[in-house]
């Protein structure tokens, strides 16, 4: 285990003086934020309200659609309201930025010139996990604008893990699950999540990808079996490392 980690209440201070503030760009969506902030109060080692991290959320939902920008289905830019609520959140002191959705990352460099803190970047963060595990073939179950944008497979190639995307008419099943599902506040087919999972497996992931934050509430909901990569639950477990807290499992 990380040494820095092991003794982080210690560097921290008994107030947290020391830690750093959490930023997060929320709405995109809201019910991952929520689902975000929940995982992270969980997996924080507190004995009392005071060894929490100090967060700022803000849940902006009329962010333009990432997707749809990047497929060119829309002309609407989410980029600068992004930059806008980031820049928000580092007013109110935040050191540090997390955004709990995917398929922004694809405006990650932008993002980072626009935001004046640094920003987590999830899809690294999930390729290191993915690299510490010893796993060398990950199946995605992610947004279009993700899988078009060959996200993963960039990232992922570097540390020689195969990414292995649905067939057409899978990854069809898996925006109907995000858009007209989760982000409709409706109920969800779980035998469609599962079919999709099922074919990822055959063709040889030996984990599944959650890389759409929206995918982690089946998780939640379902309490599916081990084998899955939950995007939300790596954010939470590096922001609470990056601000200088304790995860639930470090020796403390």
């Amino acid at each position: 285990m990380n040494s820095e980690l092991m003794d982080c209440r210690s560097f921290s201070g008994s107030n947290g003086q020391n830690r750093k503030k959490l930023g997060v760009i929320g709405g995109m969506g809201p019910a991952a934020t929520a689902l975000f902030f929940g995982l992270l109060t969980k997996n924080t080692h507190a004995d009392r309200d005071q060894d929490h991290l100090e967060t700022y959320i803000i849940s902006r939902p009329a962010i333009p659609d990432r997707t749809a920008f990047i497929l060119g289905k829309s002309k609407e830019n989410p980029v600068p309201a992004i930059i806008e609520t980031g820049n928000k959140l580092v007013e109110l002191g935040a050191d540090v930025i997390a955004i709990p959705c995917l398929t922004s990352h694809f405006f990650y460099d932008e993002l980072s010139e626009g935001i004046h803190a640094p920003i987590i970047h999830l899809v690294r963060e999930i390729g290191s996990f993915l690299h510490r595990q010893g796993i060398s073939r990950a199946g995605l179950m992610a947004t279009d604008g993700v899988v078009q944008s060959g996200l993963f497979h960039t990232e992922l190639d570097s540390s020689n893990i195969r990414t292995i995307a649905p067939s057409p008419d899978k990854q069809r099943q898996v925006m109907d699950l995000v858009y007209n599902s989760i982000k409709a506040n409706k109920p969800f087919d779980l035998n469609t999540f599962l079919s999709i999972e099922n074919e990822l497996r055959e063709n040889g992931a030996q984990s599944i990808l959650l890389a759409c934050t929206e995918l982690s509430l089946i998780k939640r909901d379902c309490r599916l079996s081990a084998g899955y990569v939950d995007a939300l639950e790596v954010l939470a477990m590096r922001c609470i490392e990056i601000c200088g807290a304790c995860t639930v499992d470090a020796e403390v």
